[in-house]
């Protein structure tokens, strides 16, 4: 049994391009760049959907991803901030300061 391929973002873009250029059928692109038709047409709408995001100004969303990392990175950070306020506290009598 043999894995789905996988394509990059950049081919994808390339694929879809050619078949809005529209010098080629989508018949021939999926036998040049061996891929299959239906996959080469929803790359194409893909494209055609999102291209209005490439011209829309101060939106730049960060991915979920990204957004879920900074909430627990600055949860991490208050907590050793917690604990460091503690330790410092508790080491007064030893250090003198």
């Amino acid at each position: 049994m043999s894995k789905r391929k996988q394509h990059h973002p950049e081919f994808k873009a390339k694929v879809a391009l050619e078949a809005l250029n529209g010098e080629e059928t989508v018949s021939e692109l999926a036998s040049r760049f061996g891929g299959h038709p239906t996959m080469i047409h929803q790359w194409k709408r893909a494209l055609l959907e999102g291209a209005s995001g490439v011209f829309e100004r101060g939106s730049l969303k960060a991915p979920e991803a990204v957004v879920e990392q900074v909430k627990d990175l600055h949860a991490k950070i208050g907590e050793l901030a917690v604990a460091n306020d503690f330790l410092a506290r508790k080491l007064k009598p030893w250090t003198g300061k």
